[in-house]
């Protein structure tokens, strides 16, 4: 019997995290399709994402900023669809800088929308994470403008 027990990176020695909100117009359906089988159209460079959305799968897909192609590469945690998505995250140099991450999203539903909620985790010092903070809010922005074109 092969063993199916998710592993979660151990984050201990990589404390830096970060926690981004934004209050979404698409429906929690349509953001966890984006998530989880979506990247393309809002993230990744069309034709590069190779991802299944099931629980320890792995992922890959590329993404294209000033010119410069950056490799993602992951494993799909937990699964709960129209609620949360939680992935491993990794990057080269300029992204994580190798570590392995954790990326937590989770769509709360409010009166006005739904509320995005992403944690991003086990970053190696705060300039890392600083990156990321100054990034976050600008891709979940391209997402919301996305999936709000389709809803």
């Amino acid at each position: 019997m092969v063993d199916q027990q998710v592993r979660v990176p151990d984050l201990s020695a990589r404390p830096y995290e970060l926690t981004v909100e934004r209050v979404m117009t698409a429906s929690p359906d349509l953001l966890y399709l984006a998530w989880t089988q979506g990247f393309d159209i809002w993230f990744a460079e069309p034709s590069s994402v190779r991802m299944r959305p099931e629980v320890n799968e792995p992922f890959y897909f590329e993404t294209r900023h000033e010119g410069i192609i950056r490799p993602h590469y992951g494993r799909i945690v937990r699964l709960e669809p129209g609620r949360l998505v939680e992935m491993t995250w990794v990057t080269g140099a300029g992204g994580t800088e190798g570590a392995e991450t954790l990326v937590r999203v989770e769509f709360v539903k409010q009166p006005r929308g739904i509320r995005l909620r992403l944690r991003h985790s086990g970053f190696a010092d705060a300039a890392v994470r600083d990156r990321h903070r100054a990034a976050w809010p600008a891709v979940l922005a391209r997402l919301d403008e996305r999936t709000a074109a389709t809803s």
